[in-house]
């Protein structure tokens, strides 16, 4: 349905990636020039025993650059969502900013998994997002040492998630269409349902409910963490836009997309409670956050493009770049 609203949540179940037990070294194995300024990395992750693919886009002008990382929902392709169906190439083209956009983590949470599971395999995300990946991308990029990290629904959780957990280590951070808490009712539902849509047993991630890996992993209550880092929040109340309806009126099968539609509402609905959740946390921390509430706008890759410059803005200023015009 390529001319429907393209869901960040579908249903399909991939196979476990396979592991290579010989696989004991993390290390850059290859490079390819794909297009303009973009470049897709194969990286030997020593932690997740597999080769990683990078995608990065390089920015305009002469480094060194600050980077951007930019963590994709829960489909988990081959090649990032933001790619394919967010048009962040486009979108970074003329930006003075090296994007970094990983692949592959299909209802990881992009975290670091207590065990292996049969149908998502072994996932190590918050060491290779922290440990594994950053020297070797930098040193390629010859970055500036300025950070940022984004993401949106699920990676928009894992972003927020990895600046808590790691203070200091960026200095902005976006939520886009997220939600951030994992130990209460809410969070642990959304956390189940994200996994699950994957074929994952949830357990196999932090343990059962009361372990406290939950609490570890939750931004709310773990806000304090992100106490000078820049912050933006964004989300809609789950009712289409314009060029929603658009979409679901040429596409080849109407009543799909219509089904489409109505689960990108309830997901943005329930991302919009869960974001307002976190801004008020921040509120009674007195932790600054710019947040953005959309009056229209659903859990689609259309609504995610329309959010991304919003959010750039704050990123950017954050990254000591010109405001975006």
């Amino acid at each position: 349905m390529s001319a429907a609203p393209v869901l960040a949540e579908d249903t399909m179940v991939p196979a476990p990636p396979p592991i290579d037990p010989a696989m004991t070294r993390t290390g850059l194995i290859s490079q390819e020039s794909i297009g303009p300024r973009r470049e897709r990395l194969n990286i030997a992750s020593a932690a997740m025993r597999r080769v990683i693919t990078v995608d990065v886009l390089r920015g305009t002008g002469i480094g060194p650059r600050p980077t951007l990382y930019l963590l994709d929902g829960v489909d988990g392709e081959a090649t990032s969502g933001w790619l394919s169906k967010g048009k962040a190439a486009e979108f970074f083209a003329d930006k003075a900013v090296d994007v970094v956009l990983t692949s592959g983590g299909a209802g990881s949470m992009y975290s670091d998994w207590d065990r292996h599971d049969a149908a998502l395999g072994l996932n190590r995300w918050e060491t290779f997002l922290t440990e594994e990946l950053p020297p070797i991308v930098e040193s390629l990029l010859q970055s500036d040492g300025r950070r940022a990290i984004a993401g949106v629904s699920m990676g928009a959780q894992a972003a927020m998630m990895l600046a808590q957990r790691h203070p200091g280590r960026f200095r902005a951070v976006a939520g886009m269409s997220g939600c951030y808490s994992t130990a209460d009712p809410l969070g642990h539902a959304v956390t189940t349902i994200t996994v699950a849509s994957r074929g994952g047993d949830v357990e196999n991630l932090w343990g059962p409910p009361n372990s406290p890996e939950w609490v570890a992993h939750d931004s709310v209550l773990g806000a304090e963490g992100l106490r000078g880092t820049t912050i933006y929040l964004s989300a809609a109340p789950g009712l289409p836009t314009g060029a929603d309806l658009v979409a679901v009126a040429n596409s080849p099968s109407v009543v799909d997309a219509l089904g489409l539609v109505g689960g990108g509402a309830a997901l943005e609905a329930g991302a919009r409670a869960c974001t307002e959740r976190l801004a008020a946390r921040l509120g009674e921390l007195k932790i600054p956050v710019t947040v953005e509430y959309q009056p229209t706008g659903m859990h689609t890759w259309a609504d995610f493009e329309a959010e991304l410059p919003r959010a750039w803005r704050v990123l950017a200023s954050a990254l000591g770049l010109p405001e975006p015009k």
